[in-house]
């Protein structure tokens, strides 16, 4: 059938989707030349990765477009709607932070990763691929410039006024000029230009010293250190202000390793490097992985640079910036560098990659073996939580391959009132797969529950009502509450400890019950806290989202003063929250 189809296959641009044997979409590629482009799945060896996609394709679909551009497009969307198992892999989905200097009234300084969210106006600065540098940045900026800190403006000076980080913006009327000057200068700094900060941090160091406050001193002497280890970045100096990013690459057939270069104000501000299995050609991966880097929360650059295997018209038009591929001088030089990085990450990160490759994917076909399951691959994992009948949630998990998948996660907060284990694991068993039916997501070839006959029989029952056919198997636990068997088919299957199914078992166990335990404790604190406060006369639903919002847990609501209450609730009510928890101590 596959044979017959390939010979029908046209030498148009498009893109061909690849199926398994449940006739699931694995894989969503495009080409130039389709027939050219597929054929060579077919027709010649592959390692690694390619060849267990090869092994596991049953069939395949195309659709045919006029341009190469429209098939890019075409594919970047159908990856979104399927969320093929191999397109998955070179999938990065981490936000970077970035600093954002506001656009208010009296702006602040903020370390944030959602920019699509940002208010017009606002300043931001970045990518920080290191967050735990951008809040340094940040920490060091409140400290040596007294902007506000406070999200909204009470009638009261707070403990950051008393310590001289603060104006006192909600009790003094402050010069827009004196604010102005602030901001121009962290502007500089964020910008690159680190010697207006060094030089009032020296003021201060020295003035401190000659007032024989010694610990201030010392204070400043560190802050100083601090601007010159975050200022010391690589100068490029290409004598302009045009944000750049640079990405590199380096392939060796089995795996395919990314630099991105963040240059802004001249210099390269952040760097960060990936290392994923090698599934397309390298051309293709790169194109893809670019276009996915900007689709979600990173901000685009005026000039991207890439090596010369990427079609720099091609990929320019789908990202409205300019793409080129520099060929001499400065530019060339720091597109080598982004290279000879991703040559780098490649020699030292692929031989781990491999051994963790090797071991999770070995793990995952033993387990089938076990449970006479072939083609093993997608499990998700359901943990339960509740505390006495209340506050119940359930967490499920997602391991592609023996590797969790993050962006499968999902969280269940339960609605039934009967919360006995059988009906908790009803309800949510029939939300995820009524909603899998309903949407047709990717199904798992196995679902493992953390219990015993129980939510085993729970989940089968479900599963039957909606016609689907999914083997479910549960976690059973020794007196020390760790994995040691599994309850499947009513057989009792022994995981001999140390072993590599063991640990896999292992570390979903412990995924599903750490995700599940943190959206437990989430809500628990939440409900708490609500429900304690629906006892108070005068507090309806917007004055308890107002003290939820501004306090956040009982402790604090208890050790606020009246005045701090009396800045969001009328003086009667806020007398009546101070009795209440007075009277309850």
């Amino acid at each position: 059938m596959i044979k017959e189809k390939l010979e029908l296959l046209p030498h148009a641009p498009g893109c061909y989707l690849m199926k398994d044997t449940r006739n699931v979409i694995i894989y969503v590629g495009k080409a130039k030349d389709l027939k050219k482009r597929v054929t060579t799945y077919f027709n010649r060896e592959h390692i690694g990765k390619t060849k267990l996609l090869v092994e596991n394709i049953n069939d395949f679909e195309y659709i045919v477009t006029r341009t190469e551009t429209e098939a890019l497009i075409l594919e970047l969307n159908l990856i979104k709607e399927h969320n093929p198992k191999y397109n998955i892999l070179l999938r990065d989905d981490k936000t970077y932070p970035y600093i954002e200097l506001t656009n208010e009234k009296y702006p602040r300084v903020l370390v944030v990763r959602n920019h699509l969210k940002r208010k017009k106006g606002t300043k931001l600065f970045g990518p920080y691929p290191n967050a735990y540098a951008a809040r340094k940045i940040v920490n060091l900026l409140n400290r040596m410039y007294p902007l506000r800190k406070c999200h909204s403006l009470s009638t009261d000076e707070c403990l950051y006024y008393h310590i001289k980080q603060c104006l006192g913006y909600c009790i003094n009327k402050i010069d827009s000029k004196v604010t102005k000057d602030m901001t121009d200068e962290i502007i500089k700094f964020l910008k690159g230009d680190e010697k207006i900060l060094s030089r009032r941090i020296e003021e201060e160091m020295y003035k401190a010293s000659d007032n024989l406050n010694y610990e201030r001193a010392l204070e400043m002497k560190h802050l100083l250190e601090d601007v010159k280890i975050i200022s010391k970045r690589q100068l490029i100096d290409f004598n302009d202000d045009i944000n750049r990013d640079v990405f590199g690459y380096a392939s060796d057939g089995n795996y395919i390793a990314i630099q991105v270069f963040h240059i802004r104000g001249g210099k390269i501000v952040e760097r960060d490097s990936n290392l994923y299995p090698l599934i397309d050609l390298e051309e293709e991966a790169l194109t893809y992985y670019i276009c996915s880097f900007y689709d979600g929360n990173n901000l685009k650059p005026k000039e991207v640079f890439v090596p010369d295997i990427i079609d720099c018209e091609l990929l320019s038009e789908i990202l409205s910036v300019k793409v080129i591929t520099p060929l001499r001088g400065k530019k060339r030089g720091v597109l080598k560098m982004a290279m000879d990085n991703a040559r780098i990450t490649l020699n030292e990160k692929k031989e781990l990659a491999n051994r963790d490759e090797e071991r999770s994917y070995k793990a995952c076909l033993e387990l089938g073996k076990l449970l006479n399951l072939d083609n093993l691959s997608r499990i998700e994992i359901f943990d339960n939580s509740h505390l006495f009948g209340t506050f119940s949630v359930s967490g499920m998990v997602v391991f592609i391959d023996g590797k969790p998948y993050k962006n499968g996660y999902r969280k269940y907060k339960i609605t039934s009132d009967r919360v006995d284990d059988y009906n908790l694991m009803k309800e949510v068993i029939y939300r995820r797969y009524y909603r899998v039916l309903m949407d047709n997501l990717s199904r798992p070839d196995l679902i493992i529950v953390d219990g015993g006959k129980a939510q085993i029989s729970a989940a089968k029952e479900v599963l039957s009502m909606l016609q689907l056919e999914i083997p479910v198997c549960g976690l059973v636990k020794n007196t020390k509450h760790k994995t040691s068997s599994l309850l499947y088919e009513d057989r009792v299957i022994d995981i001999k400890p140390h072993t590599p199914v063991f640990h896999l078992l292992e570390r979903m166990q412990s995924e599903a019950h750490n995700f599940t335990i943190r959206y437990h404790k989430n809500i628990r604190s939440k409900g708490a806290l609500e429900s304690v406060l629906d006892n108070i006369s005068g507090v309806g639903p917007k004055r308890k989202k107002e003290l939820l919002k501004k306090f956040g847990s009982l402790n604090k609501i208890k050790k606020a003063s009246i005045e701090e209450l009396y800045a969001i609730l009328p003086r009667k009510v806020a007398l009546e929250v101070k009795r209440y928890f007075e009277e309850a101590q």
